[in-house]
């Protein structure tokens, strides 16, 4: 281990005040921040790619940006099931859905809600939430070979847009671009490059505008959703996943998002979406659909009037002016307003299910135009980056951290308003204390309200926003744009010149409206240690928003933490009478530090008017009764520092802990029998039986011809009400 200054850096961070718990608390900091430093720099895949059997190929060409490499994804007899400990019942989001995607062709995922659509394309993403609850099995093709894992490149895109609300769109793309892209050295072709994704997704009018968020307006609903794709697309992607992509957009805007997919199938990706309902004119664009329905597969194969056609050999005719799309969710909805519409709907549906499955109706997706299938070919390990690679992404990061916490004006105009606010009321309600004996009690009350309005102040802005940037952080990171070391130190150098001016912005009102003790070095102290305590409660935010799933939960654990830190804050039980089970939080307070290093450097050498023997005469007597008699400011900001580095370190061990983990795919035994697709599924697992391999190649025509069997008829009955006119 490096030494410093004849010492290792652990016992050097460790001696640095307090002993026990502190020394190990400082210990464990520090051989963190080794190992951020002296650590490899990031892989050139995400840690849970590491073991799959593919890879870029060796020669650069295919692997250069905007080469697409063409991928075919065939999926057999997926199955997902949620198991419910408490009732002991099992319920199957997923039923034996096959399917296949190929390259230049838009293929739709559709259904009601909740018919597992959103579920499907997490399992062909790879990116189905790990659950010790759910099971997943069946088979998963890419380009003709199995797969369990990702085995091309591919975009997702989620239904909520995040970014960072005060970077312009072209400057989220050229730090996407920047750190998805390091082989391109010259800033002149990143350029090109990024210049190349606006326009071809049409962002060139709102290149400059800031992308905004609740509190600063920014680009459109539409424009947001199509930043999101060109984020995805920085690195040439095979296969892109948009779930969901018109959510919260008018129609208008949704056929414009749909018209970017459209085209992006038609450049060689391939395109998979879920989507709930869209207009006639957006299910035009589709090349291929899926139906799905409680989980089950419904109908998969060519959009347009295929589908149509496919139903009417049923008896359900789609009527003349009626959107496609509209007939088909009611076609396969189940209706509960009634018991006799939920009964004839339920019927109506399951036949359908069963004809699918039995007549084995998947029909062969068109082969498309001037798109050949290849397969992958092997990949070697991931290689380690170079260590420059850590410092390149520390800079990169850095400046956009800075340019975040500069630009945003409402949040810091708010902070400065509060800090000066809080200022005035404090220093108005204490208002040049005196020295009387008196006085003694209002000093202590204003140091400890002070400590608590600054901690309190850094820990709600922090749990209010980083929850929100964690989400980013993690789909960033998943697609191995960078480390997190990187990541966590940029935040924290770039937000020390922001955090440090709203505790001096408070000092520099109250300090002379109350009148503390009097001298330019006192004051300057008072600054020192509010302001450190406020690192420190914003390093415990970070903790907290890397601990919890949400914005929402994070407000309500951070101000509860910091009440139980309040509590043993020095002022309202002395350190001294705390029960022995408890002592360790008050060495943990990061409030209590703040207060005693804010009455040691009041009261040192202060003296009081006194009349009785008994009364509180010099500043020494009144930190005797806190039990902070011969102690030191450099020992409350050394307990200080140890506190935010135990907090940062936290947050780092939390946020490696707490990376997104995805469920597995179990391989079925292919075995030729689809009936019974292997042995890991039990028969009451399996409601649908899966398609014979070459009933999947049966044409359209050759089904209408069977439409006059009994299984039909059995269905005829059951006509929509759309169809009877």
């Amino acid at each position: 281990m490096a030494s410093f200054g004849g010492k290792s850096i652990v016992d050097a961070v460790s001696g640095i005040g307090g002993n026990g718990v502190g020394r190990a608390l400082a210990a464990v900091a520090a051989a963190l921040l080794v190992r951020l430093f002296a650590g490899p720099g990031i892989a050139l895949q995400p840690e849970n790619e590491a073991d799959d059997d593919y890879a870029e190929p060796e020669d650069g060409g295919d692997s250069s940006p905007g080469k697409i490499r063409p991928v075919t994804i065939r999926w057999r007899n997926i199955t997902c099931s949620l198991s419910d400990k408490s009732s002991k019942s099992v319920r199957f989001l997923l039923k034996n859905v096959s399917g296949e995607a190929k390259p230049g062709r838009l293929l739709a995922i559709m259904g009601p809600s909740g018919s597992g659509k959103t579920t499907l394309l997490n399992v062909l993403a790879g990116q189905l939430g790990s659950s010790p609850r759910l099971h997943l099995s069946g088979l998963l093709e890419v380009n003709g070979k199995p797969s369990s894992s990702k085995a091309y490149k591919l975009a997702f895109v989620r239904q909520e847009d995040l970014f960072f609300s005060q970077l312009t769109v072209r400057e989220t793309l050229s730090f996407a671009a920047e750190l998805q892209l390091p082989h391109i050295s010259s800033a002149e072709d990143r350029d090109e490059y990024v210049n190349n994704l606006l326009l071809n997704l049409g962002l060139v009018s709102c290149a400059d505008s800031c992308v905004g968020d609740a509190k600063v307006r920014g680009i459109s609903g539409g424009e947001k959703k199509r930043l999101s794709l060109a984020c995805e697309l920085i690195a040439s992607p095979s296969v892109i996943f948009a779930d969901e992509p018109t959510t919260g957009l008018d129609a208008f805007q949704a056929e414009k998002v749909m018209e970017t997919l459209q085209k992006l199938a038609q450049d060689g990706h391939t395109v998979i979406c879920s989507i709930h309902q869209p207009r006639g004119s957006v299910y035009a664009k589709f090349d291929d659909i899926v139906l799905l329905t409680e989980g089950a597969l419904v109908y998969a194969g060519p959009a347009g009037k295929e589908p149509m056609s496919y139903f009417g050999n049923f008896g359900f005719l789609c009527p003349e002016q009626v959107n496609p799309a509209e007939f088909l969710a009611d076609l396969i909805s189940v209706d509960y307003s009634s018991s006799e519409s939920i009964y004839s709907s339920q019927k109506r549906v399951h036949a359908l299910v069963d004809a699918f499955s039995q007549r084995s109706s998947s029909v062969l997706y068109a082969t498309p135009l001037g798109i050949k299938d290849e397969t992958m070919r092997p990949r070697r390990k991931a290689m380690v980056g170079r260590k420059d690679g850590w410092w390149r992404q520390f800079f990169l990061l850095l400046k956009r951290a800075w340019m975040q916490a500069s630009r945003d004006g409402p949040t810091n105009k708010v902070r400065a308003r509060m800090s000066v606010a809080s200022a005035l009321i404090f220093g108005s309600v204490f208002w040049r204390m005196g020295k009387s004996q008196t006085s003694i009690q209002d000093r202590m009350g204003l140091l400890q309200v002070a400590a608590i309005n600054t901690a309190m102040a850094a820990l709600t802005k922090t749990v209010g926003v980083f929850p929100k940037e964690r989400a980013i952080v993690d789909r960033e990171r998943s697609k191995g744009s960078y480390s997190l070391g990187p990541y966590l130190l940029s935040k924290t150098i770039a937000e020390i010149p922001i955090g440090a001016a709203f505790p001096l912005m408070f000092g520099a009102v109250l300090y002379p409206m109350a009148r503390l003790n009097p001298t330019l070095s006192r004051f300057g102290k008072f600054c020192g240690i509010v302001t450190v305590e406020s690192f420190a409660a914003s390093a415990m935010g970070l903790t907290v928003g890397a601990m919890v799933p949400s914005t929402e939960a994070a407000m309500a654990v951070g101000p509860s933490l910091m009440t139980v830190f309040i509590v043993f804050g020095g002022y309202y039980v002395n350190a001294d009478n705390t029960p022995i089970i408890f002592r360790w939080i008050p060495r943990a307070s990061l409030i209590r530090w703040a207060f005693q290093g804010l009455c040691i450097n009041e009261f040192s050498g202060l003296e009081f008017d006194h009349q009785n023997s008994f009364d509180v005469q010099t500043g020494e007597q009144a930190l005797e009764r806190l039990s902070f008699g011969g102690k030191r400011i450099r020992e409350t900001i050394a307990a200080q520092s140890r506190i935010l580095m135990f907090w940062y370190s936290a947050t780092y061990l939390l946020l490696e802990k707490n990376k997104p983990k995805y469920q597995k795919l179990e391989h079925l035994h292919d075995d030729g029998d689809t009936e019974n697709p292997g042995e890991q599924l039990d028969e009451a697992e399996v409601d649908q039986g899966g398609q014979p391999e070459d009933d999947l190649k049966q044409p359209l025509e050759d089904q209408s011809k069977t439409s006059g069997s009994d299984e039909l008829d059995e269905i005829r009955p059951f006509v929509l009400e759309a169809g009877s006119k």
